[in-house]
C-alpha cells in the first residue's frame, strides 16, 4: 500500500494485495489476496473482493457489492447501489444513511467489466461473462456472455479466455483459443466436461 491510500482501520488487505495512490478502502471491506486497487479507486464499506481480483483506475464500487475470484473492473466502472437515489426527503429534509436500502453488485468468478460501463443495482454478472466498455447494465448477465450498449444486451458469446465463441452447429460453441466446448440451451451456456 502506498502512504497516499486511504484504508480504513477494519478492513482486510489480503496477502500480496496492492491499494494505489488516492485509494479508498472503506470500513469492513474485505479484499482477498492478489488484488490490485488502483489508483483512485473506491471500495465501499463492506464491499467483499475475491482473490485475484482487479480494480483499474477510479472504478466506483459501492456496497455491498461482492465480487467473487477474478473479477476484473474496468476504468471508472460504477456498481451503483441505490434503487431510488435522491439526496433529500419529500420533506426536504437531508437523506442519511439509515434512510435507504443499499442493494448491490454481484459479479461471478472471472467476470470482467470494461472501462466506463455502468452495473445498475441490484444485479448479478455471471461467471465469466464480458461487460463491453461503456455499457449501462440494469439485469442480470448469464455465465460466459458478452453484453454491450445501453442497456446492455447480450451479443456473443465468450468463453474463460474471453475471446467471441465459435458457433459449431446444433447449440454447440468453441472457444477458438483454448478448445473448450460450450452447449447453448436457451438462454444459457453450460461447459461442456471432458
Amino acid at each position: 500500500m502506498v502512504d497516499s491510500a486511504d484504508v480504513a482501520e477494519t478492513a482486510t488487505i489480503g496477502d500480496g494485495s496492492s491499494v494505489w495512490h488516492l485509494a479508498q478502502v472503506r470500513e469492513e471491506a474485505r479484499v482477498g489476496e492478489n488484488c490490485v486497487i488502483g489508483r483512485g479507486a473506491y471500495v465501499g464499506t463492506g464491499v467483499t473482493m475475491g482473490d485475484n481480483c482487479k480494480l483499474q483506475n477510479y472504478a466506483l464500487v459501492y456496497e455491498p457489492a461482492e465480487l467473487e475470484d477474478g473479477v476484473f473492473v474496468g476504468p471508472a466502472a460504477v456498481f451503483t447501489n441505490d434503487h431510488y437515489p435522491r439526496s433529500i426527503s419529500p420533506d426536504g429534509s437531508l437523506k442519511r444513511g439509515d434512510d435507504w436500502e443499499a442493494v448491490g453488485v454481484t459479479c461471478r468468478t472471472g467476470a470482467s467489466i470494461g472501462a466506463r460501463a455502468v452495473c445498475v443495482a441490484p444485479v448479478t454478472i455471471g461467471r465469466w461473462a464480458l461487460v463491453a466498455a461503456g455499457s449501462v447494465v440494469t439485469k442480470d448477465v448469464p455465465d460466459f456472455a458478452l453484453v454491450a450498449g445501453v442497456p446492455a444486451r447480450r451479443i456473443r458469446w465468450v468463453g474463460r479466455a474471453g475471446v467471441p465463441l465459435e458457433d459449431a452447429g446444433n447449440g454447440a460453441w468453441t472457444c477458438p483459443q483454448t478448445g473448450d466446448r460450450f452447449r447453448e440451451t436457451g438462454d444459457t451456456l453450460i461447459e461442456e466436461t471432458s
